[in-house]
Parts: structure tokens; C-alpha cells; sequence
């Protein structure tokens, strides 16, 4: 039974996987969005929201707590100067999933994270 644990292990040791996660966020916010496959985009989804809310925090704080995540202090800078002030009123849901349909090498289900306008 898989009773309260939460989160996929996407077939890669813990290091891996955070730091997998890292990237995806990080790329996320460099272009507004990625194509990738479904389990990797749903993992990715609550950090990626969850950057964006201490962008919308604005304190030092929260910046440091986004520098220690995100891999590139450039993407950091945008997500306070430019994604918190777009997102100021909206209470959450900052990003939105469209399927896209399988892969064609492995039939893996494909999808495209991105941020809403």
C-alpha cells in the first residue's frame, strides 16, 4: 500500500531527481514553457507555483529561499521583476498542462507545461 506518500520517483536516484527538477523549473521560467512527459510536468508543476509565490512575497528572504532552487540567478531576477508583478492577482494556478499526445520513439505520454497569461 502506498498510503501518504506523494511523488514520483521517475526512475532515478534522489539526487538525480531533485536536481532533474531544478532544471525543469529553471527552464521553465527561461521560455515560458517546455514540452516534456506528463509524470515529469505534474513533479514539476507545484515548485515551479510554489517559486512563483515567493516572487509574489518580494522579501529577502524568499529570494534567497528562490536562489537556493533555482539554478540561474538570471531566471530568479525574472521571476521576481517580471512573473510576480503578472501574477499579483491571481491567487494561484500559475501554470497549465496540455497534452500533447505519446512520443513517437516510446509511446511515452507527452505534455507541454506552461505559465498562463
Amino acid at each position: 500500500m502506498r498510503h501518504r506518500i506523494a511523488g514520483r520517483k521517475l526512475s532515478r536516484p534522489a539526487a538525480h531527481r531533485r536536481a532533474l527538477c531544478r532544471n525543469l523549473v529553471t527552464d521553465l521560467f527561461r521560455y515560458e514553457k517546455i514540452v516534456t512527459t506528463e509524470a515529469k510536468a505534474k513533479e514539476v508543476r507545484g515548485p515551479a507555483e510554489r517559486m512563483i509565490t515567493l516572487g509574489k512575497e518580494g522579501s529577502l528572504s524568499s529570494r534567497r529561499r528562490a536562489l537556493a532552487f533555482v539554478t540561474d540567478k538570471k531566471m530568479v531576477d525574472k521571476v521576481f521583476n517580471e512573473l510576480a508583478p503578472r501574477y499579483a492577482e491571481r491567487p494561484g494556478g500559475y501554470t497549465r498542462l496540455v497534452k500533447l499526445g505519446p512520443r513517437l520513439g516510446d509511446s511515452a505520454p507527452m505534455c507541454q507545461l506552461k505559465l498562463v497569461e
